[in-house]
């Protein structure tokens, strides 16, 4: 068995492995990120790398775990130095990532991580999050008070537990010691997710001390983002193939695709890292490139990985190599998701939707269909639901968002068309696997109960007959026939 990925053995390490084009030890930490999994190591940890190499800085980054120990533990042994494997087809780059200079695990010591945010050398805070660790109220508009890590973090604010807690607290030495503000920056599946971030934190403030709401509100940036690209879950296989390719065993590593993309509204409090010579496009309005990205990739995602997983399937790629998946999510982004994007000269829809087939199509990434649809309760809102009620609103037939809505329905059940069981991932499993696991003598009576719930569907969608219809004749339809024949009846219907 190889050794361990460490500074000390780099000399063991592949020569075809692309390592850090600067000095580690002679840059300081800028950048203090919270939620330090695949997703960042594979995204924003690697445009940080180039703006090292490229423009130099003190922008190296402490992260922070929010959940647990595990991703300290695989970093901290190999100096948190981990590798990137961008994978097509057949080929794979392979490169050696060296922004990260530590992990910390904010449960163990928040204390810590409530000082890292507060000094004057922290000048940008970033987060991936999840949806769920924003901790929203069941509108999503506001906070949930009655959340427990929120009750929790208002009554011990120096030992909070989630991430408003964190940034709250951290912001608020900053503003008694007058650090200064910081930028903080959302790259979470989130509709315009900096406002949302500023909007929460300033209400989670105003509940501490109003006069440090009020400074968060004038002061602190929140520039929304938009980040793309496709991260599968690390595997044991994708370890051992990745010890054999390097030399050295790296328990950290991560796997993607070679597209990658990071939009940042131009906002910023204070200094900030050269992100433009790292290829991050700096512009005045992130909307339509969010717009698109959260309605035509992760809609389409989302859709595919219902419809997929109840029938089986394991794999994106898996899907989309049917031709009934790849018409059915071509029809899906085309007709219906598309039309309710805001238009602007500098998107080509029709390429992006191109691009995003070829993307979802590659095998070397084996992402799964269960990593993508877990905590449905928390995506659905402005991936499918809210496109879908956008379509009533303009009198535009939404079949095929009715259906991806249904396939979630359907995938509560917790079992495919073939019997075999599955785990429901999701914050709000027990309501929804109760309302699936329902005796109900008719398709609409199922769909009645989950309309109800009101921090998916809203106040006003179980009252709207025609939507609740149209989701009824689809849920009817995947339970009686399946989801490949009531993709086919979409299709046929709609002509395409």
């Amino acid at each position: 068995m190889n050794q361990r990925l460490h500074p000390s053995l780099l000399g063991s390490l592949n020569p075809e492995v692309r390592r850090p084009d600067y000095d580690r030890s002679a840059h300081g930490v800028g950048v203090v990120h919270l939620g330090v999994g695949a997703f960042h190591r594979a995204h924003q940890a690697i445009y940080l790398d180039d703006v090292l190499a490229r423009a130099g800085g003190d922008w190296r980054i402490l992260g922070v775990s929010c959940r647990g120990a595990r991703v300290r533990d695989q970093l901290r042994p190999q100096d948190c130095l981990y590798t990137v494997f961008e994978r097509s087809g057949s080929a794979a780059q392979m490169r050696l990532v060296g922004s990260i200079s530590d992990v910390w695990v904010a449960g163990e010591n928040p204390g810590a991580v409530i000082a890292a945010i507060a000094r004057d050398t922290t000048h940008l805070i970033s987060l991936t999050v999840t949806e769920k660790g924003y901790c929203r109220s069941p509108s999503g508009d506001g906070l949930d008070l009655l959340h427990p890590d929120i009750v929790h973090d208002l009554a011990i604010p120096a030992h909070a537990r989630s991430a408003l807690g964190l940034l709250a607290e951290g912001l608020r030495e900053r503003w008694q010691r007058r650090v200064g503000p910081a930028t903080l920056i959302s790259c979470d599946n989130l509709p315009h997710n900096g406002a949302l971030l500023h909007r929460l934190l300033v209400e989670f403030a105003r509940l501490r001390e109003p006069k440090l709401a009020e400074w968060i509100a004038g002061e602190v940036a929140c520039p929304s983002s938009m980040v793309d690209r496709i991260v599968p879950a690390t595997t044991e296989a994708d370890i051992t193939a990745a010890s054999t390719a390097m030399g050295l065993t790296d328990q950290a590593m991560v796997v993607t695709e070679p597209f990658t993309q990071w939009i940042i509204e131009d906002r910023f409090a204070g200094v900030r890292p050269d992100l433009a010579v790292a290829g991050v496009s700096l512009v005045a309005d992130v909307r339509p490139y969010e717009s698109a990205k959260l309605r035509l990739l992760n809609g389409s995602h989302s859709a595919l990985a219902y419809l997929g997983a109840v029938t089986g399937l394991n794999f994106v790629h898996e899907a989309v190599a049917e031709p009934v998946f790849l018409a059915f999510a071509r029809h899906l982004m085309s007709c219906e998701l598309a039309p309710t994007l805001i238009p602007t000269p500098a998107l080509d829809l029709a390429a992006y939707r191109s691009t995003l087939l070829a993307r979802f199509a590659n095998p070397a990434l084996q992402h799964r269909l269960q990593q993508i649809a877990m905590d449905g309760s928390q995506k659905l809102p402005q991936r499918l639901v809210q496109p879908a009620r956008e379509r009533i609103e303009c009198g535009k037939n939404f079949d095929a968002l009715a259906l991806a809505i249904a396939a979630w329905m359907r995938y509560t059940l917790g079992r495919t068309e073939l019997g075999v069981a599955y785990a429901i991932d999701d914050p709000m499993a027990a309501r929804l696997k109760s309302i699936a696991a329902g005796q109900f003598d008719k398709a609409a009576e199922q769909v009645a109960g989950f309309l109800a719930v009101e921090e998916i569907f809203g106040a006003d969608l179980r009252h709207h007959a025609p939507f609740a219809a149209a989701v009824s004749r689809q849920l009817e339809l995947l339970l009686a026939h399946g989801a490949r024949a009531a993709m086919r009846r979409v299709c046929l219907e709609s002509g395409a």
